[in-house]
């Protein structure tokens, strides 16, 4: 059988091999079909490995380096947006305390196990009762990923688990939200809180990721896909790839081709005809993305990121943005209409044809 994968991975050698002389038009891209095409996703690739390579929160990150070099860490609660590196942090900080015990001593359980009160009772409570040789000072770890999931049952079943195995077992809880955490737990534990990262901290690792697979790229393409990514690093990093991959460049059309979201410089021209107050246009340019199968939720999102950056006076901007919020709470309470979005329009182009003495 051993043999059998041997040849299996010699022919898919030479079939990589006589790939590279038929597509030698795109600079660097044949050696990048060989690593990223057959290994791992560039998330995974470049997931960092130590805590002083993570992007971001370097408050947090710094507490967390404290944690490491004493050794006694308390049971923690990270909590944050998408994105932001709160597993990564976790097992960064597990592989500094524990080194080559890494394997051994950590335990891993996110959403797509079964993280019932059976679990907690039996899996978690097994691990803790393991004999595992540490150095002095360092305990086992359980990490809890996407906590906020769990039932209200297995997180009842877990606090008496967190005091009984204290001397020897540490819990670490990733979540979005803190608040679903139960009190008892919350309490149990020190909360670190992770907010999304900034686009300059964004555009620097994917220049990183860029000229470590020789990306051919254009400016305005990672602007795009740091448009898209909105501060989520796991969501720059795989828009990047799907868009190189798919088309051999990045650039702005290419981005948002694989995104799909409804392109900002559409919605910033629409924008535009409701600072003149033409209507017309301005519907024009609503119904195209209607008809394209945009949904209500996703425009109006685009709709307020480009007003907050568009160049109209501040008492307009101001009005604006209030408009789009009650438009956004209408949506959100389920009148997904078009009607509803070109009553946006008409109240945006109304707000600019009255003076602002008149309001």
């Amino acid at each position: 059988m051993a043999g059998g994968e041997e040849d299996m991975e010699i022919e898919v050698e030479k079939t990589k091999d006589t790939g590279d002389d038929s597509s030698g038009s795109i600079k660097g891209k044949p050696s990048e079909s060989k690593t990223s095409g057959y290994e791992l996703p560039w998330v995974e690739k470049y997931r960092p490995l130590k805590l002083h390579d993570i992007v971001g929160n370097t408050e947090t990150i710094s507490r967390l380096e404290v944690f490491a070099k004493e050794g006694n860490v308390p049971n923690v609660i990270i909590a944050g947006p998408p994105g932001t590196g709160k597993t990564t942090s976790i097992l960064c900080l597990a592989r500094a305390l524990l080194g080559p015990s890494f394997r051994d001593a950590v335990m891993e359980l996110n959403a797509s196990n079964d993280r019932g009160i059976d679990v907690v009772r039996n899996k978690i409570k097994m691990f803790a009762q393991q004999k595992v040789t540490l150095p002095k000072g360092r305990h086992k770890i359980i990490i809890l990923d996407e906590a906020d999931s769990m039932t209200d049952g297995a997180q009842q079943a877990l606090r008496r688990t967190m005091e009984i195995y204290s001397k020897t077992t540490r819990f670490a809880l990733a979540c979005n939200a803190s608040d679903k955490i139960i009190e008892p737990i919350q309490s149990r534990c020190a909360v670190l809180r992770y907010s999304k990262l900034s686009d300059k901290q964004v555009l620097d690792r994917l220049l990183t990721v860029c000229e470590k697979e020789n990306v051919s790229y254009s400016d305005d393409g990672l602007e795009a896909v740091v448009f898209t990514a909105q501060g989520d690093m796991r969501q720059g990093i795989n828009n990047l790839q799907s868009t190189f991959q798919g088309f051999g460049h990045v650039n702005s059309e290419n981005v948002f081709k694989v995104c799909d979201e409804p392109h900002p410089l559409h919605v910033k021209n629409m924008l535009d005809h409701c600072v003149n107050g033409n209507i017309d246009e301005a519907y024009k340019i609503m119904h195209s993305l209607w008809k394209l199968g945009y949904s209500p939720e996703d425009i109006i999102t685009i709709v307020f990121r480009v007003c907050k950056t568009h160049n109209m006076p501040e008492y307009l901007k101001l009005e604006y943005i209030k408009e789009i919020g009650y438009t956004h709470m209408r949506i959100a309470e389920g009148v997904e209409s078009l009607l509803q979005m070109s009553g946006l329009l008409a109240k945006l182009c109304k707000k600019s044809a009255v003076p602002a003495t008149g309001q």
